[in-house]
């Protein structure tokens, strides 16, 4: 069984060859990423109709009777969040899967065998090669990834309760809600392929390009909070939705911050914790934290960060490939 390219006016005639090729080359690899793509739907499907007819009291998922200062869900529930709180890390997984096997089997691979030079005396350019490479993988990616945000986003829907590993800024679910999803995607397949030319060995190219995903990932998940401004409540303050609280601590009549956070580790007990600031000074209680609004501003910056360092990969990677070959 082999796949087959449609001739589509989306593809520019000179890259239809070189697609053609590398479909058939790959086809394994493509089943095996639609294999997954039908799995991850089928899961999140799956355990959505669970949730939905499982008997529940309550609008929030609770089994007892409703109000009563109680909280039992069904397995199915419980199930569901277990496996859905960490969507957004098994996206940026795929993402560094997919550049991962760009760098490798696509790209480095052909340049450390000599392979490419069949493909380039066939009338097709090194650049025609190159894009073909990259197009190809960084279409379907981000077709598929688009897919599954969409049923994860509706599969989390079901889960009315809104935990706090479900909640949308949750380090494990974030990746997966939005535009930044397919970002990720787009730039692992771009690093990848810079890795590929500049490295031009297979598990070399592999290892580095998962070493730069790792770190712009971890990266993005340490100071996300920072890609946009936060609001500051002061005083004791009722939350409205899931914010996502960043820092917190007391002002002292001057405007000096001091920070709960360095008043843990001192050994203190929990009573002397809570008089560990006003001993320092502090008189009104701060709270910096991105409000349920800020969500849509935050993915887009970040999957606009993204992009341009894809886009300086991909140009990087062009740049490389024609000063070595032309």
């Amino acid at each position: 069984m082999s796949l087959t390219v449609p001739r589509v006016r989306a593809v520019p005639a000179e890259l239809r060859a070189p697609v053609r090729v590398l479909v058939h080359q790959h086809r394994r690899a493509l089943w095996a990423a639609c294999a997954l793509l039908v799995l991850g739907i089928a899961l999140v499907v799956g355990l959505r109709i669970w949730v939905a007819t499982s008997y529940e009291r309550c609008a929030d998922g609770d089994t007892t009777r409703c109000g009563d200062g109680t909280y039992l869900p069904t397995y199915a529930r419980t199930t569901a969040e277990t496996f859905l709180a960490d969507g957004g890390t098994a996206v940026l997984v795929l993402a560094g899967l997919i550049g991962v096997f760009v760098a490798g089997p696509l790209i480095a691979r052909e340049l450390e065998n000599g392979t490419f030079r069949f493909v380039w005396a066939q009338s097709v350019s090194p650049a025609q090669w190159l894009a073909a490479r990259i197009a190809l993988p960084a279409a379907l990616a981000a077709a598929g990834t688009t897919v599954l945000v969409l049923v994860y986003q509706w599969g989390l829907s079901a889960l009315r309760g809104d935990t706090q590993d479900l909640g949308r800024y949750a380090s494990g679910v974030y990746p997966a809600l939005g535009p930044t999803a397919v970002a990720y995607v787009l730039l692992a397949v771009a690093v990848g392929a810079l890795c590929a030319v500049l490295v031009r060995r297979t598990l070399l190219s592999m290892g580095l390009t998962a070493f730069i995903l790792a770190i712009v990932m971890l990266g993005f998940g340490k100071r996300r909070h920072e890609l946009w401004p936060t609001v500051r409540a002061l005083g004791r303050h009722t939350w409205e939705g899931s914010p996502w609280v960043v820092e917190t601590g007391m002002l002292t009549p001057s405007g000096r911050e001091l920070y709960w956070k360095d008043c843990f580790g001192l050994g203190l007990s929990p009573d002397e914790h809570a008089s560990c600031l006003t001993d320092r000074g502090g008189v009104t209680l701060f709270t910096d934290y991105h409000p349920a609004s800020h969500f849509w501003p935050l993915q887009l910056v970040e999957s606009a960060v993204l992009l341009a360092l894809a886009a300086v990969a991909v140009t990087v990677a062009f740049r490389v490939l024609r000063r070595r070959h032309g």
